[in-house]
């Protein structure tokens, strides 16, 4: 190692940092100026990357989880050569520029990840990792090696006092994910002073309880951090966490101080600073000039390393053509096999749950890259693999395609996440439609991300029944909906189930929650002929009545077949009934569109088992048949009628 270079790097990294936050006078410096030798030894000496492509499918992943410290990526990333430019680096947490207050995916060459709310970054991190056992079980051969890299991330006393970490640590020491190595910055400052006010756990004992390997140094030997990183690698059973004892906001004024944490230095802090690292005071944005000839002299050596995985994948390709077409299609989410959809007659009954099972194995047999599980409830969310069994995930069986993610809802998500942005795998997750809230926030980021996971939502009204009001979701559809970018699919029958699952599966830029009943509804006969296409729009034609009827009724879900029980308990009237599975898209259809689904209809009807907030831009509220409060313990039917929601009360509303 060269040490000295190293040193010019760390900085470097300070100065673009210190600079950047300055100029911008808003950011953390406290992050980038303490943990700086970290981010120069991982980029110079450790990472099997390519600045020049940040695409590169065997490069090794970084995620930093303590995203409040961008400037601390942005400044390596320039100073190794992503495209992250200086003016780039000027423009720090400017509308428009690449160098956003936190990492943001899509957005900068080399970022990971959106890592801003604490605990996520880590905890998509270990689905980096899990996507590169799964890639390397299925495509490395005895002759070739093409899937073989490491998942890292750097993680503050904020993320690992989130509770999401720590599901995420606990799954990942349980599946043993030996190339997940997590650097902890230890500094001991969170935001209101010194850790040791709410945060006395002793980190390395919880890790160990986690199934983690855990290794102590020094921030400030790069030489060390190294050696440790070796042994971190040596240990192919465990995950490692490598505690490295830092100074937050090192060389600052105010170094070691809480102060130092989330706001500019001041002018006259940078000065100091800088005098205490030996560079220009008065030169704004200086680069240490060995640090650029350090990583200049890099550039070869980093592309002969992707050019030998070249080679090796080209070999491997020739001498294993269905493994290349498989390796085409999992990164392109193309069919590996011809499958028939599952299908009904009117009149069939079941959950919609169970057509959501039987659908997810018809598209896990289609698509060979689909994995994923439930969170502790593969039997009640129906998500077990039948029709392509290859077992659980595990230590043991890294092929596994079912992940049994415990009770651990958040880092379920998260997880998927990282398979997702990892490439080559399509994740599904599940739970009941009510522990949505559990995983909420991840949700809002892989929604920030447009990374197309998939979540089965079960048991989704009232009619879970005796498990109460903690379990019988009210409002939660809407506060999915209200997610931007979020698709939410209610299918209404069976049919309809398989035909949410080809449409989640198609999306590719955003993610999709899908919620199913816990009980029994008919397939109903549909006037659209063409309904599989209309129903992309959110809506169609369940029952015609007239072209100008008397009353459209709009309905998802189990409350199709409500509305068709009771517009046959209504005479005299004419009445439309339109399946709204998606009422988010359906809504931002262009008026014709819309007007067509609903009709030249004298009085608009809506209804769903949730709130009716919604539901209010297609009507008034006294035109709402929904549930605005929650729910009551009982059999399902008895909490329907106590609540006065059934096809009977409707039918009353109708004949008003």
């Amino acid at each position: 190692m060269n040490e000295k270079a190293i040193a010019a790097v760390a900085t470097s990294v300070r100065s673009l940092s210190m600079d950047a936050i300055q100029k911008a006078n808003s950011g953390h410096p406290g992050l980038p100026l303490g943990a700086a030798e970290v981010a120069s030894v991982l980029y110079g000496e450790i990472l099997k990357h390519n600045p020049a492509n940040s695409k590169w499918e065997d490069r090794d992943r970084f995620v930093l989880s303590a995203g409040h410290g961008s400037m601390l990526l942005y400044s390596i990333l320039h100073l190794s050569g992503y495209k992250v430019t200086m003016d780039d680096i000027k423009s720090f947490r400017q509308v428009g520029s690449v160098c956003c207050g936190h990492p943001e995916y899509g957005v900068t060459d080399g970022v990971e990840c959106t890592g801003g709310p604490l605990g996520q970054g880590v905890s998509m991190a270990v689905g980096m990792a899990v996507a590169e056992s799964m890639l390397a079980a299925r495509f490395n051969t005895a002759k070739h090696t093409i899937v073989d890299h490491y998942t890292y991330s750097l993680v503050g006393e904020g993320c690992l006092q989130e509770g999401v970490a720590s599901e995420a640590c606990s799954l990942a020491g349980n599946l043993k994910l030996g190339k997940l190595i997590v650097f902890y910055d230890q500094n001991k400052i969170s935001i209101d002073g010194c850790t040791d006010i709410t945060f006395t756990d002793d980190i390395a004992k919880r890790y160990e309880a986690y199934g983690w390997q855990v290794l102590k140094g020094d921030m400030y030997k790069p030489a060390e951090i190294e050696k440790l990183v070796k042994k971190a690698k040596a240990d192919k059973d465990h995950p490692t966490l490598i505690m490295l004892k830092s100074v937050i906001g090192k060389c600052a004024p105010k170094e070691g101080c809480a102060d130092v944490h989330g706001a500019p230095l001041g002018a006259d802090g940078v000065k100091e600073a800088k005098a205490k690292l030996g560079i220009p005071v008065d030169q704004d944005f200086y680069v240490v000039p060995e640090a650029y000839e350090y990583f200049n002299g890099k550039k070869a050596e980093w592309a002969k390393k992707e050019a030998e995985w070249n080679e090796t994948f080209a070999e491997w390709a020739k001498e294993n053509p269905e493994l290349k077409k498989q390796w085409d299609a999992f990164h392109s989410d193309a069919a590996t096999a011809d499958v028939a959809d599952v299908t009904y007659k009117v009149g069939d009954a079941c959950a919609t749950r169970d057509a959501s099972g039987k659908a997810l194995n018809v598209i896990a047999a289609r698509y060979g890259n689909l994995v994923g599980g439930s969170a502790d409830l593969m039997g009640p969310n129906k998500t077990a693999f039948k029709a392509v069994d290859e077992g659980t995930f595990s230590p043991a069986n890294r092929k596994g395609r079912t992940i049994e993610y415990g009770i651990r809802e958040f880092a379920m998500s998260a997880v998927c996440a990282g398979i997702s942005l990892h490439g080559g795998l399509r994740p599904f997750c599940a739970t009941f439609l009510v522990f949505a809230d559990y995983l909420r926030p991840s949700l809002r980021v892989v929604s920030l991300m447009k990374r197309p996971v998939i979540y089965v939502f079960t048991h989704d009204s009232i009619y879970v029944g005796e498990d109460g009001p903690t379990h019988q979701p009210i409002e939660t559809l809407t506060s999915l909906r209200a997610i931007p970018g979020v698709q939410v699919i209610r299918p209404g029958d069976p049919e309809e189930s398989m035909e949410a699952w080809k449409m989640a599966y198609a999306s590719k830029d955003h993610p999709v929650c899908m919620a199913f009943t816990r009980q029994a509804l008919a397939v109903y006969e549909k006037e659209d002929p063409d309904w599989k296409n209309t129903m992309k729009c959110g809506a169609y034609v369940v029952q015609k009545g007239s072209d100008s009827p008397d009353i459209t009724i709009l309905a998802s879900g189990s409350e199709v077949n409500m509305a068709l029980a009771a517009a046959k308990l209504v005479s005299g009237k004419t009445i439309r009934v339109v399946s709204v599975p998606d009422v988010k898209t359906f809504a931002s259809q262009e008026k014709t569109i819309r007007d067509s689904i609903i009709g030249n209809a004298k009085r608009v009807v809506c209804t769903e088992a949730g709130i009716s907030m919604e539901w209010l831009q297609f009507t008034t509220p006294d035109n709402c048949f929904c549930i605005d409060r929650f729910g009551e313990s009982g059999p399902a039917n008895k909490v329907a009628e106590y609540l006065g929601f059934t096809s009977e009360k409707l039918a009353e509303m109708l004949k008003k």
